[in-house]
């Protein structure tokens, strides 16, 4: 059994690569969390394994005991710096295209507007994706790609979120059973970790899922305000507002920006990981 499993987006969660300042401390903190034998860290990106390799080298980050990828459509286990695909997730998550390949869902929604294929490195299997403006309105788009694919019989997830720094949205069709929130249950049940062992951390639209999930969920200080009144007018919805906590700063004299944000609010839920991150 996991006694703590932490899981964590990467870009402008963990990873300081937005506009806002990283408290200096942050980092280092929270390999000290990462290093406690309680804990399984699981990174959950919309990045591919090369990405996710990558940014763990350059950001000098913890490596992960479970890695999430493409939006949820990839699980891998890092065991001595090994990573395994788990091909478990990938036959639970296939029935959801009804035998169609990424190429033939694409032919489906070639006459749809605004968008545009990603590069190829950022396909996979299960999973489409698109670039859009920024300024379109995002939820629509998904609406409209989201019917069309159901009338040939496709039942898919589409993902908007928007991509900060280059000012761009970003639209992902995936099976309607490979989100994020999804691939964190499964692995949740995998581990038999607890709901009030488990907690999530996020910042954009691609997490909205799982931080209105019901699980434990963290929006860091520096998600822009549209997400974090999104996940609080949403989970309130649910009666599911204790399950999610939005990161303000002040902890340790930190800014609750990305990995302070992650830290406050873990220890919002775990209040015993205070004393874990105050021990010099």
């Amino acid at each position: 059994m996991s006694e703590l499993l932490i899981c964590t987006d990467l870009d402008r969660t963990l990873i300081p690569n937005g506009h806002q300042l990283e408290s200096r401390d942050a980092r280092d903190l929270f390999w000290r969390l990462a290093r406690r034998p309680e804990v399984t860290l699981a990174y959950v990106s919309g990045r591919d394994r090369r990405l996710l390799q990558s940014a763990i080298d350059e950001f000098s980050l913890p490596v992960p005991d479970f890695a999430i990828g493409d939006v949820g459509t990839t699980i891998y286990r890092i065991d001595d710096g090994e990573w395994h695909a788990w091909e478990a997730w990938a036959k639970e998550i296939a029935a959801d295209w009804g035998g169609n390949s990424r190429e033939m869902l694409a032919e489906m929604l070639v006459d749809i507007p605004d968008i545009e294929p990603q590069e190829s490195e950022k396909q996979n299997t299960y999973k489409l994706s698109y670039y859009a403006p920024a300024d379109l309105d995002g939820e629509s788009l998904a609406e409209r790609i989201g019917e069309r694919l159901a009338e040939a019989g496709v039942r898919s997830s589409v993902i908007w979120s928007i991509d900060e720094m280059r000012d761009v949205g970003l639209v992902d069709v995936l099976p309607a059973g490979a989100t994020k929130v999804h691939a964190i249950r499964f692995l949740q049940a995998h581990l038999h970790a607890s709901p009030s062992r488990t907690v999530f951390a996020g910042d954009s639209g691609n997490d909205l899922p799982v931080l209105t999930s019901g699980l434990q969920a963290i929006v860091v200080a520096n998600a822009r305000d549209e997400i974090k009144q999104a996940a609080i007018h949403a989970t309130a919805e649910r009666g599911a507002g204790d399950c999610l906590y939005v990161a303000r700063g002040g902890f340790l004299g930190m800014n609750g920006n990305y990995a302070a944000g992650i830290l406050e609010g873990v220890v919002h839920f775990i209040p015993e990981a205070r004393s874990w991150l105050e021990i010099e």
